[in-house]
């Protein structure tokens, strides 16, 4: 049981071509780099914000800084 050689991965992706296409496989492609885009542009955005609570810890206490909670009418 040892790795692959460079013949089997050849044969694998004809293999792979051939029951999905190159139509398909491309389509697949545009959608995988398209959702690794906007997991990127997401985190971005992430690191934009600022947390809703600020958290300070000392030996034995946490303080924490909480929003009041407002009635929507």
């Amino acid at each position: 049981m040892g790795s692959f050689s460079v013949w089997h991965w050849l044969i694998v992706l004809v293999i792979v071509v051939l029951v999905f296409g190159t139509g398909k496989l491309k389509n697949m492609g545009k959608d995988l780099g398209g959702a690794i885009k906007g997991f990127k542009e997401g985190m971005r955005e992430g690191e934009d914000d600022k947390p809703a609570a600020q958290i300070s810890q000392s030996k034995d206490t946490v303080d924490v800084e909480a929003k009041e909670k407002t009635k929507a009418d």
